[in-house]
């Protein structure tokens, strides 16, 4: 598992948080509320498949106030109507004491993992383009797409997957697989961010290549293991 804490009987649980994104008058990103909650929820359910787990229960934690719960939930809904899953129980609590000058929201899930798939030879891509900030809105075009997710690992076409985050392409290829230098067949930084996980790595088997690239839309970038460094940029 990536980020997801295991509670035992195959009970799964992973989180999300943003601050200072949202539509108080200091924040550093400027998005409607419903926009941060969505990229908050998005991680957190990636993560969730990553353990092989979908979501029973979500926790919204609001910080930015009472007036914005409203718009966290809707953000919330967006990513299970999106994902075409049936929505989980939604609670969670609202600082109501203390007016903060920022946006402040975390989004946790409670999953519960499925059977295992069995995995063949796998070959790795990067499903998405590296964004951060202000790209997330500007090139989301550019983004993995949830729904295609789901239908691919539905479909058995995607047997694993590894969210990208802030330590971008090659810091997570190391954490899933030890091996130290990759190569992209792209022109695209493998050290930057990729914010809400706007890019995904996912293991396909071998035979499954091409359906999966005719299935999935967007960014789809092979990835080489190399022992040279000339392309870690």
């Amino acid at each position: 598992m990536r980020n997801a804490i295991a509670l035992g009987d195959g009970f799964v649980v992973t989180t999300d948080n943003s601050g200072g994104i949202g539509e108080k008058a200091h924040d550093v990103v400027a998005v409607p509320d419903q926009v941060t909650a969505y990229f908050a929820a998005r991680v957190a359910l990636l993560e969730q498949w990553a353990a092989l787990a979908d979501p029973v229960s979500v926790l919204i934690h609001n910080f930015t106030g009472p007036d914005s719960w409203n718009a966290y939930v809707a953000g919330v809904e967006e990513v299970f109507r999106e994902s075409n899953l049936e929505l989980p129980s939604i609670t969670g609590s609202t600082e109501t004491n203390m007016e903060l000058m920022q946006s402040a929201v975390a989004v946790t899930m409670i999953g519960k993992q499925g059977l295992v798939p069995e995995v063949g030879e796998l070959e790795w891509y990067v499903y998405g383009t590296p964004l951060v900030g202000n790209e997330v809105l500007d090139k989301r075009e550019e983004i993995a797409s949830l729904r295609l997710i789901k239908e691919a690992m539905a479909s058995g076409l995607i047997r694993k997957i590894w969210p990208v985050g802030s330590g971008g392409i090659l810091a997570e290829y190391r954490r899933l697989t030890g091996n130290l230098q990759i190569e992209i067949e792209a022109d695209i930084d493998i050290r930057a961010s990729a914010g809400p996980s706007t890019s995904v790595l996912i293991g396909i088997n071998v035979d499954d290549i091409e359906k999966a690239r005719q299935l999935l839309s967007g960014p789809l970038y092979k990835v080489n293991e190399t022992n040279s460094f000339r392309n870690e940029r």
